[in-house]
């Protein structure tokens, strides 16, 4: 599989090896290590929790679906998401902290693994056309947009907290 999916199968296989290795990562930590400051942040030199990492992931994913779904009822998007702009991306996150700021552990590891299921049911519920083409964001392709928004940055948060753990002997 090449690093960047291609088609609705190698799309599908990235979301799914990138979410269960995260998912193992997210299941090693207690509520209380969770909510420790340590992960780097995505604005330079933050910190965020464990806890926020899901936030952040379990936010752009829903931003997909709600993208998504605006799309299909003809409506118009603010990307990236209403009230920001895409150099504006570490406000948005912020604004994911706070929303998730008062769940408890085990709810936010299970939103997570709700909307990346829903996610991979919107994936498999579409055809190689429909993901990869034609431009459906500039010249992004909808394949590529789910990808920006879930197996991506997946990886990169499970970088972060793997260090955090590594740094933080967790």
């Amino acid at each position: 599989m090449t690093s960047v999916p291609q088609n609705k199968t190698e799309l599908l296989a990235a979301i799914q090896q990138a979410f269960d290795k995260i998912l193992q990562e997210y299941r090693t930590f207690d509520l209380e290590c969770a909510r420790q400051l340590g992960v780097e942040g995505s604005s330079k030199g933050t910190k965020i929790s464990v806890a926020d990492t899901l936030a952040y992931l379990i936010g752009w994913q829903n931003l997909v679906l709600k993208w998504y779904c605006k799309k299909q009822r003809d409506e118009p998007i603010d990307f990236p998401e209403s009230g920001y702009k895409w150099n504006e991306l570490g406000k948005l996150a912020n604004k994911f902290y706070q929303q998730y700021q008062n769940w408890d552990y085990n709810d936010l590891l299970q939103e997570f693994i709700t909307t990346s299921k829903a996610l991979i049911d919107l994936v498999e519920s579409l055809d190689n056309q429909q993901l990869y083409g034609e431009s459906w964001y500039k010249q992004w392709t909808l394949g590529r947009m789910i990808q920006f928004n879930s197996s991506s940055p997946m990886k990169n948060m499970r970088n972060k907290i793997r260090k955090f753990k590594r740094q933080s002997a967790v």
